[in-house]
């Protein structure tokens, strides 16, 4: 019966791969791989020999209406990003939508994904948050920056290295200096740090080490006052 599984795999260590994704992995018809190379070397590690498609953020536009085809004719195709859950800052939406508009049965297996570790580790308020993901880098940089100055929840955002401390001197101009900020980095690997602090004694720390590998970055909320 065709069915399309969205398929989280490891941030970084592999052992965080579920035997259930590995299942499935190796009983579906077709893999959409983000990288073909970078997911081929993980489908060799766990021994799963199914065919891969490139499905990328630069080809999702055109390939969808021929995967809806596949999917309407009986196949079942899983979809995995090169880390972490398809969709979530990742290609995996327009197939996805196309899918549920089409009638066509998803599936989401729970498992890895950056920003709730990040959130779960950083101290900060995690009961009410919200997911930015990747900030503009120009047009509607300084736009939405001056949306989240009254947002009362912890606030996420993926980051890029060379970006960081740019980001964070942001973040110290529009939220203020003394803004909580905790920025995870290399989660799951075995050079994971977290660092946290204000948003002044954050930046000064990654103006004296710069940050390598993958980064989130939680921002605590503006704290409300009574009256």
């Amino acid at each position: 019966m065709s069915k399309l599984y969205i398929v989280p795999t490891p941030i970084g260590n592999l052992e965080d791969m579920t035997f259930r994704a590995i299942k499935v992995l190796k009983e579906v018809d077709l893999i959409l791989a983000e990288d073909t190379r970078t997911s081929g070397k993980l489908l060799k590690h766990f021994e799963i020999a199914t065919h891969m498609h490139s499905h990328h953020m630069h080809n999702e536009h055109k390939t969808v209406e021929n995967l809806v085809k596949r999917l309407q004719a009986g196949e079942t195709i899983a979809l995995i990003s090169d880390a972490g859950t398809p969709a979530i800052s990742d290609p995996g939406f327009l197939l996805t939508r196309a899918c549920v508009e089409n009638g066509i049965d998803v599936e989401c297996l729970p498992g890895a994904t950056a920003f709730v570790p990040a959130l779960v580790n950083s101290g900060l308020p995690n009961d009410k948050f919200v997911f930015e993901g990747f900030l503009p880098d120009k047009k509607g940089r300084q736009t939405r920056f001056l949306a989240l100055q009254d947002e009362y929840r912890t606030m996420i955002f993926y980051v890029s290295p060379h970006k960081l401390n740019k980001t964070l001197a942001e973040f110290a101009q529009y939220f203020g200096a003394d803004r909580p900020v905790s920025v995870s980095r290399e989660l799951s690997k075995l050079h994971e740090e977290t660092v946290r602090g204000t948003a002044e004694e954050v930046l000064k720390h990654f103006e004296a080490k710069p940050a390598k590998g993958e980064i989130v970055v939680c921002v605590g909320g503006l704290i409300k006052t009574k009256g």
